[in-house]
């Protein structure tokens, strides 16, 4: 989902004053390291040798974990064929320099990859875009590795204290999160084969793992009372707001500010500097003028090497070149798409058309989208982006409630979702650095807040907890984000089992957050 409005002249103003107070156009200030925004590629923040032991005379009992999709391709034909156009029309009109003319061979190389991605991969049941990469599943198979291997008390058997035990799977039903489910469930089985057979098969959970998009009619709720139906709500309100028709405005509002972010002087500059590499000055001239326009409107047909599989698609228009900014900022999604396509790309460096000087002006664009549209947004709104997490949240509690009362059946939960659901539900959780909203008469900038969106949601971004129990049935948690041991807020500090622990008793934990 993207906000997209006209930007109120006052808007313009305020982005381009925040921006300059914090060293200029998004490209001069603090800004991940990668500049790859949300598309970052997963790795790991804390190595296996570092982690907290367990308290003294407390065992691990259980083990839980929901985790973003693995990296992907792009998700349809829309930036590749769109910065296609644009790039045949400049050929057409003898407009590239040098540099430029390699930009049309490169944009088809990610083209024909993503036409024919999956292809003959086991596990993936529909080639073509959306799909996991290479890297992504190895992102998934990596981490169920690691998970076992910081566990081995709990995958190294199928029963506890005399209970059967076994590991549940829930997915999105989406196809790259399906995937991913099965890439982690058959890596688990393979690295603690003891516990292979006890892995159930895998279901799907809407109200926890794709709440964003739920429907009136097709995830309607019996019982008005249930956590699902106020999710449901939760999710049409949130819709509501994505689509920018909220009645309170909101919707709105936040588009503006992300439109203006667009607008500000600054990033047309580094716009204008990055096109400038490829194209000749007329040619930009003509594009910023609005004399060209261009869209994904195109056809096209790939088949793989062997023959065997031939995908034709036909772009929808929808995604527009109507200006120097798109036309930067789509080269930009494919600069931030080609690190997770090595493998199928032949290892395309797209960082030659997006210089890394210029990439953290786009990667803010993309930041100030998705902190509004998914994160933290403004404190007035109500907390409409987080709200439809309810669910997911609420069962990672009741998961640790079952522990609580003694019950042992399950030894693990493990949750496969999206970005759209992993962002809201880390604000949700109050993480440090993903949960920081902004006054609703602020703007989001890298200078006044410390959201990134390669921090809080990278591929295969992931919230773990592990339970442990003591022979008096007390039960703690410790959190890990992206496998790096964290702190729960500071509001629940009395609940730290010590000074300096990671940590917390359960019991407190549930008051901390209300429950």
């Amino acid at each position: 989902m993207t906000f997209a409005a006209a930007a109120p002249r006052w808007a313009v103003l305020l982005v381009t004053l925040a921006l300059a107070a914090c060293g200029g156009g998004g490209g001069d200030v603090a800004a991940p390291s990668g500049a790859y925004a949300t598309k970052t590629a997963y790795q790991p923040r804390q190595a296996l040798s570092s982690y907290e032991a367990p308290p003294s005379g407390f065992t691990k009992v259980y083990t839980e974990l929901v985790a973003r999709h693995g990296s992907r391709g792009l998700s349809s034909l829309k930036y590749d064929d769109a910065v296609l156009n644009l790039w045949n029309r400049a050929q057409a009109d003898g407009a590239l320099t040098p540099l430029g003319q390699k930009l049309g061979p490169d944009v088809e190389k990610i083209m024909r990859a993503n036409f024919l991605l999956g292809w003959g991969v086991a596990g993936i049941g529909t080639p073509g875009y959306g799909n996991l990469t290479q890297v992504g599943m190895t992102e998934h198979r990596q981490l169920a590795e690691r998970l076992a291997q910081r566990n081995p008390e709990l995958f190294s058997g199928q029963t506890f204290q005399g209970v059967s035990r076994r590991v549940e799977v829930l997915h999105s039903g989406q196809d790259r999160a399906v995937d991913s489910s099965q890439f982690f469930a058959a890596s688990l089985a393979s690295t603690a084969p003891a516990v292979a057979g006890s892995i159930a098969p895998a279901v799907v959970n809407r109200y926890q793992l794709y709440p964003h998009k739920l429907s009136a009619s097709g995830d309607a709720v019996a019982d008005a009372t249930s956590v699902n139906a106020a999710v449901l709500a939760a999710s049409l309100d949130y819709q509501s707001y994505a689509s920018a028709k909220d009645a309170a405005g909101f919707g709105a509002e936040a588009a503006a500010k992300v439109a203006a972010a667009r607008a500000a002087p600054q990033v047309r500059s580094h716009a204008r500097a990055v096109l400038e590499r490829l194209f000749t000055s007329a040619f930009i001239d003509k594009l910023d003028a609005g004399t060209y326009t261009f869209s994904n409107n195109g056809t096209h047909t790939y088949s793989s090497a062997d023959g065997r599989f031939t995908n034709t698609l036909k772009g929808d228009g929808k995604t527009k070149i109507q200006g120097i900014v798109d036309a930067a900022a789509l080269i930009y999604e494919l600069y931030i798409i080609a690190p997770g396509m090595a493998q199928e790309t032949g290892s395309l460096d797209f960082g030659v058309y997006m210089p890394f000087e210029y990439a953290p002006t786009f990667a803010y664009l993309q930041d100030i989208d998705d902190f509004y549209a998914k994160g933290p947004s403004a404190s007035e709104y109500g907390g409409v982006t987080t709200r439809f997490t309810q669910a997911l949240f609420k069962d990672f509690f009741d998961e640790v409630g079952l522990i609580a009362q003694g019950r042992l059946e399950r030894v693990a939960r493990l949750r496969f979702t999206h970005a759209e659901v992993m962002i809201p539900f880390v604000a949700r959780m109050g993480l440090r650095n993903a949960s920081t909203p902004m006054p609703r008469a602020q703007t989001y900038t890298y200078g006044n807040n410390p959201w990134r969106g390669e921090d809080v949601s990278p591929m295969a971004t992931n919230v773990q907890w592990d339970a442990v129990r003591d022979s008096r049935g007390t039960v703690l948690v410790k959190m890990l984000f992206n496998e790096q041991e964290v702190d729960f807020p500071a509001a629940c500090d009395a609940a730290r089992y010590a000074t300096g622990s990671r940590y917390y008793e359960y019991t407190g934990l549930k008051r901390c957050y209300g429950l």
